[in-house]
């Protein structure tokens, strides 16, 4: 009986101490996975992520490179306005004042040179990374582009979005 006893004892004494032992780790790290995986097209996204590379010698609303990877959208012009510098040679702006339809949309702009008819043209367009989700509300913007120096003297017709919009004397 006491070598029944003696025997429970020790099996009992060898599980305590064999739980008190720390597990064997592997000896080789656990495999990586081989590609980590795309972003879910339908995942929100921050709105003030950037969505192009940024050049910062130009204005935010100037062509990027890029950009040719971007969704193409419109932009909503409220008021479009011309401002001159008091400055010699004058220094003419166009004043732009609308809404961009996402804030995942960034804004770009376009001026042509004059043609053979001194008109300008102006292409003021969004731009966004195809099947992001954003929040569906517009976002403000105000900016002053300017045409820089005239050729020549004389009448001039600013054309934006293929409206005739403004015309101005240099």
């Amino acid at each position: 009986m006491l070598r029944f006893t003696f025997r429970k004892l020790s099996l009992l004494a060898a599980l305590a101490l064999a739980a008190c032992q720390p597990l064997a780790l592997p000896s080789e790290p656990a495999a990586q996975p081989s590609h980590t995986p795309a972003d879910a097209p339908d995942k929100p996204v921050n709105s003030s992520d950037e969505i192009s590379t940024f050049d910062p010698n130009l204005p935010s609303y100037a062509p990027q490179a890029g950009d040719g990877a971007l969704e193409r959208g419109p932009a909503f012009l409220d008021e479009v306005d011309l401002r001159s510098a008091e400055s010699f040679p004058p220094q003419i702006f166009v004043s732009l004042r609308g809404s961009l339809p996402t804030p995942c949309h960034q804004l770009r702009v376009t001026v042509g040179q004059p043609d053979a008819q001194n008109q300008l043209v102006m292409e003021v367009y969004s731009l966004s990374q195809p099947g992001r989700m954003c929040q569906q509300v517009l976002k403000a913007f105000e900016v002053n582009v300017p045409l820089g120096p005239m050729p020549a003297s004389g009448h001039y017709t600013v054309i934006v979005n293929g409206e005739l919009t403004r015309e101005f004397d240099y």
